[in-house]
């Protein structure tokens, strides 16, 4: 994976992907003149292939052998290697509305290596909470549909922008708080993170596994800019209003074509 990976100083929960074609998608995504329609199909290339680093590196795999179609032409027509273990449960917390798109292409991705009846899909509805200065202060919580318990599963968190990290602490407040057991692992996929998304998580949630593809720090001063990322405590990635610098601007708004 050292590859595949920028050096960090955020610990070896954090994985920073290394990948110029997520960074040249992510580049048309914010880019202010992709539209809606623009818009949905490179957030699909982009959470396919998120999702897919950490299906490389985090999921359980077998030894299989498993047949092909050339087994009608000799007795060695068989694949024998290494598969993600179909016993694998994998629940995804959908959080409305920017992570819906993305929940959906991972469950989608997901069900075609794992059997379907492993997989759920749950959805929380969240909004941010702010102050009458435009400074988010935490999450309203509207509606949940949460399917079961999520013990021995893999919780994923396909929540888009990393931004304060709040939306995903307190999207596991929720599930650890119904008392609905205890996850094999759990894995945040931010397309794009800050560094106040990362330290949030450590602090609150250390066991979360993070990959991202862009670490997004445009408001930190040319000396964290220059160094490792994570080795300065002034990087920063959000204004005053918790907004990524630079980010994609407003991406829930722009994939549902509703600006509130």
């Amino acid at each position: 994976m050292a590859s595949l990976e920028l050096e960090h100083a955020y610990g070896p929960q954090v994985h920073l992907l290394d990948d110029p074609f997520l960074l040249s998608l992510l580049a048309q995504l914010g880019h202010p003149e992709t539209t809606t329609s623009q818009l949905r199909p490179l957030l699909r290339r982009i959470y396919e292939r998120l999702v897919g680093a950490a299906l490389a590196w985090e999921f359980p795999r077998i030894e299989a052998k498993i047949p092909t179609r050339m087994l009608q032409y000799t007795e060695k027509g068989y694949y024998e290697g290494p598969i993600l273990d179909p016993e694998t449960k994998v629940v995804i917390a959908c959080l409305v509305r920017a992570g819906v798109l993305p929940s959906e292409i991972c469950y989608e991705t997901l069900s075609q290596v794992l059997p379907s009846e492993n997989l759920r899909l749950d959805y929380l509805s969240m909004s941010r909470k702010v102050d009458e200065n435009g400074r988010v202060i935490g999450t309203d919580d509207s509606g949940l549909k949460i399917g079961g318990p999520i013990e021995d599963a893999i919780l994923l968190l396909p929540d888009p922008m990393g931004a304060t990290g709040g939306t995903v602490c307190r999207t596991l407040d929720i599930y650890y708080g119904m008392d609905l057991g205890t996850p094999k692992e759990v894995i945040a996929l931010p397309m794009i993170s800050t560094p106040e998304f990362l330290r949030r998580l450590q602090a609150d949630h250390p066991e979360v596994v993070t990959y991202t593809a862009r670490l997004d720090r445009g408001l930190s001063s040319p000396e964290a800019l220059a160094a490792v990322p994570g080795t300065f405590e002034d990087e920063r990635g959000l204004n005053d209003h918790q907004y990524i610098v630079p980010g994609a601007g407003g991406l829930g708004e722009i994939l549902t074509n509703s600006w509130i």
